[in-house]
């Protein structure tokens, strides 16, 4: 497993200058506006880099100038350092985006760098990509056979952002999908059904944590009903049952807050072997009752001892269930986001009669919600 120790940003949204130490589970908290999505956002727009979708990204996203702290006039470039350590190894990533025509963003410089803990011999210079590409060359170069893009683009590919906002009535998470995608949870979880039937039917022990855990957060859960539809065997969607009835429910059945604790629960629980190097979660709090909150925040840090967690939330009361030290405060000054762990020493004294939620709330730890 990789494991992104260092992550600096400059230029991206809201991001002028920013260079976080990360560590097994990081909890973002701040008031809207602050920044914690631009921080998540900068990972979606790595994960369609690396799926080769950078300017489709750029282009939904309002554009190059969209991207750039206040506009090409004021910053025209965005930076970025990602730090990696696995195993004995340590990775960097470095890539430097220029405003071009056509409000585009092009590649002024793309690097890769690693080093061995120990190493006492000469150590190579950064390998450069070149300049003046639109999409990352990692890839191109993997396919070639190199044998450090090839890391690189597993690293890459292995920080995954989720995000179970949309539990509309048309979200793919409520329609049928493809019996056979049950490569990966997708991001907006559109592919639930088909990756709780592959967990039943190969990883049983997996499938009935997954039950077990839905029964805590909603008593009356019974099970899911999966199987190949009679009438179109490559689909699958998600059915379910309530404890004790026959009645056959359907996903437009399900409340937003049910929805999406089946999509957390299978994050979390899936089997070790598929978990993603990073996971990047934004606001999984939505639509969850307090004591199902609880559940969910010892799901992250249970998933936190075998993987990377980075969450972002606005709430008090999931902040009460994480550690000091594990919190990143976020707030915005005069434009700019600006990132803070929480130093436990220093909360010391006020934590022996408030609660972590309760300092946020009151503005004493930074990126409170009142001005």
């Amino acid at each position: 497993m990789a494991t992104l120790k260092r992550i600096e940003i400059k230029g991206y949204r809201s991001i002028k200058d920013a260079n976080l130490e990360l560590r097994e589970l990081n909890v973002l908290i701040g008031a809207n506006g602050a920044g914690k999505s631009n921080f998540v956002s900068f990972f979606k727009m790595l994960n369609e880099m690396m799926a080769g979708r950078l300017q489709e990204y750029v282009g939904k996203t309002g554009r190059g100038q969209s991207l750039l702290h206040f506009g090409p006039k004021v910053t025209p470039q965005l930076e970025a350092v990602l730090e990696f350590e696995e195993h004995d190894k340590f990775d960097t990533y470095y890539m430097r985006l220029f405003h071009a025509a056509n409000d585009i963003l092009l590649f002024a410089d793309e690097t890769l760098d690693y080093k061995r803990e120990g190493w006492s011999g000469p150590h190579n210079a950064p390998w450069s990509l070149g300049a003046g590409h639109a999409e990352t060359r990692i890839g191109e170069f993997a396919t070639q056979g190199n044998q450090t893009a090839r890391a690189f683009r597993r690293i890459l590919n292995d920080c995954r952002v989720y995000h179970f906002h949309d539990t509309s009535p048309e979200a793919r998470i409520r329609l049928s999908c493809y019996i056979n995608d049950n490569r990966w949870l997708m991001p907006h979880a559109g592919n639930l059904a088909a990756m709780l039937y592959a967990y039943r039917q190969r990883f049983s022990m997996v499938y009935d944590r997954i039950v077990s855990t839905m029964r805590k957060i909603l008593p009356e859960f019974g099970d899911f009903e999966l199987g190949p539809s009679r009438l179109n065997p490559n689909d699958i969607i998600l059915d379910w049952r309530k404890l004790g009835f026959d009645y056959l429910f359907g996903p437009h059945q399900l409340s937003d807050g049910t929805i999406r604790a089946m999509a957390l629960c299978t994050l979390f629980l899936q089997p070790e072997e598929f978990l993603p190097d990073v996971i990047i979660l934004d606001e999984p709090e939505l639509g969850l009752h307090p004591n199902a909150l609880e559940i969910v925040a010892g799901l992250i840090r249970a998933a936190s001892a075998k993987t990377q967690v980075i969450v972002a939330t606005q709430s008090q009361t999931f902040l009460n269930f994480f550690e000091p030290v594990e919190i990143v405060t976020v707030e915005c000054q005069k434009g700019q986001s600006r990132f803070e762990r929480l130093d436990p020493v220093k909360l010391k004294d006020w934590l022996e009669d408030y609660s972590i939620g309760e300092l946020w709330q009151r503005n004493v730890v930074g990126g409170g919600p009142l001005p």
